[in-house]
């Protein structure tokens, strides 16, 4: 196996428990309780803020341009994931202001604060293994949301919000990831590839634990 798969094979549970969540199955059912996805949101934009920062930081630790760049770029494309956000920010009359206002959840600032560990002590291809377990999961789970459910696309509230996951575009940004991880570790030891495991497996649980937190209302 290479090492996304490697990655991928050690979380297969906790990735499974994402799509049998009650916060994820309200999504694709159209049903799930406006007010909790309404404070997911607000925690999940306080997510996003240092996520950037985790990506900035990978800039100054890449030993190539190319990376450098990698790195930069998927700060910009967050943009559409922030674009998504404001939208909903419209719907549920968040404001800035409001969100200046709340501080992260216990379980939000954990996840942070590890991934931007992370990135301050770790190289290229650990930051990657930190921040893949958020990038990719929402694709896996919006497709998985698809599968089940394909009229979910057009709930007209939730739709915006899987179709945003589904798209071409953030599939596309996604499969750059993978590709350079694996292209980074392919002389990887043993020893490094299970390092990599630990910390897409503390990330992924990190984010079973999000929607639990945004489920339960958890600050």
């Amino acid at each position: 196996m290479n090492t996304v798969e490697r990655l991928l094979d050690a979380t297969t549970e906790i990735w499974e428990e994402y799509n049998r969540h009650p916060f994820v199955l309200g999504i694709q059912n159209g049903t799930l309780d406006k007010e909790k996805f309404r404070y997911y949101m607000i925690q999940d934009y306080l997510y996003l803020e240092d996520y950037a920062k985790t990506f900035a930081i990978g800039v100054a630790k890449a030993k190539s341009i190319r990376i450098a760049n990698l790195f930069a770029k998927y700060i910009n494309v967050m943009n559409g994931e922030l674009n998504i956000h404001e939208g909903y920010f419209a719907k549920l009359n968040i404001t800035q202001e409001e969100i200046n206002s709340i501080p992260r959840a216990l379980d939000n600032l954990s996840y942070t604060s590890y991934m931007l560990r992370v990135a301050y002590e770790e190289g290229e291809a650990e930051i990657l293994a930190a921040i893949l377990s958020c990038a990719y999961s929402y694709e896996f789970i919006a497709k998985n949301i698809v599968k089940n459910n394909p009229s979910s696309v057009n709930d007209e509230f939730y739709g915006d919000w899987v179709k945003g996951y589904i798209s071409e575009s953030y599939s596309a940004e996604n499969i750059v990831l993978l590709e350079e991880l694996n292209s980074l570790t392919r002389k990887y030891t043993e020893y490094q590839i299970q390092h990599l495991v630990d910390i897409f497996l503390a990330c992924s649980r990190y984010e079973l634990a999000f929607w639990e937190m945004a489920w339960n209302l958890n600050k």
